[in-house]
């Protein structure tokens, strides 16, 4: 990927340039739906009759988005050699950060994560402990679980569908009972991830191939696991849609109708070249655009129930 000249770049590339580094690091689409989950949960706790200033989600934030700049961190210190021929743009790869840096800001941010979330709740910190315990086995040798097909999967949508939704709802409402509607947004989350996990494999074919990392995408081809992931996403919008009538406390007409609307555009959009890698990393990006509309649409059923 070529540089973008100085006349080009956005404001904080071209005048805060280690800032807009570390902004690359944290891999922005995963910052953007850890913020969402968090914010999504307290929406969906206030829904339900909590009250819950809005102060009280600060800090649950900052400690979900610290643990997710180390989890990404690490995988980019474990992967430099990959990245160099999948994502050539990362700033270990592309050398914009030393490996000494890079070091110091996993290890910062890791434990600013546990600090801030042992501060607050058990639920918080359970959760905390728990999602950088499953990313640090994903990456770090000798456990490295990315390098199996199953594990890896596990890994990301373990965290990201059942540990995160549930330990900030426990947070936010206080170990109250989780009820039936936040089940079905972590059913929906948990099996979402899943495609997401397998689908972010088939642009990066290339490094994993080279670097010895067995994905479904090597193992199976492009086309069976894009197809699989298509599958798996529309199992989502259609269980939603089928559960709704059974969930209390959500709008039922707003539910039924956004996710409809979801399942169209992902057909829609899903019209790609497989051996175009641009389209197919476009449509990553689109499904994470998908994953990220749920974390507004289902708080907002809730609110307008």
């Amino acid at each position: 990927m070529s540089r973008i000249s100085s006349s080009s770049a956005n404001p904080l590339q071209k005048y805060a340039p280690w800032l807009y580094a570390l902004w690359k690091f944290s891999r922005p689409h995963t910052i953007i739906g850890t913020s969402l989950s968090v914010v999504g949960m307290y929406l969906i706790a206030v829904s339900g009759g909590q009250v819950l200033p809005l102060g009280v989600v600060l800090l649950p934030l900052l400690a979900c988005l610290c643990g997710n700049v180390y989890i990404v961190g690490l995988n980019q210190l474990e992967d430099i050699g990959i990245d160099r021929i999948n994502k050539p743009h990362l700033p270990l790869a592309s050398g914009e950060f030393s490996i000494g840096q890079g070091r110091a800001i996993v290890a910062t941010t890791g434990i600013f994560a546990i600090a801030l979330a042992a501060f607050q709740s058990s639920y918080l910190f359970a959760m905390v402990a728990a999602s950088l315990a499953i990313g640090t086995a994903y990456s770090l040798p000798p456990i490295r679980l990315k390098r199996f097909p199953f594990w890896a999967s596990l890994c990301i949508f373990s965290v990201r569908g059942a540990i995160v939704n549930l330990g900030l709802f426990l947070h936010f409402n206080t170990g109250l009972p989780i009820p039936v509607k936040v089940w079905a947004l972590t059913a929906f989350v948990l099996v979402f991830t899943f495609a997401i996990a397998i689908l972010k494999d088939i642009p990066d074919a290339d490094g994993d191939r080279q670097y010895h990392i067995s994905t479904f995408t090597l193992r199976l081809g492009q086309r069976p696991v894009f197809n699989l992931a298509r599958q798996v996403i529309s199992v989502c919008y259609v269980g939603v849609i089928a559960v709704s009538p059974f969930l209390s406390g959500v709008n039922l007409p707003f539910l039924v109708l956004t996710h409809g609307l979801g399942l169209g555009l992902l057909w829609w959009r899903s019209r790609i070249d497989l051996q175009d890698k641009r389209e197919v990393t476009q449509f990553y990006q689109f499904v994470w655009k998908l994953f990220f509309l749920e974390y507004l649409i289902f708080p907002a059923a809730c609110l307008l129930r």
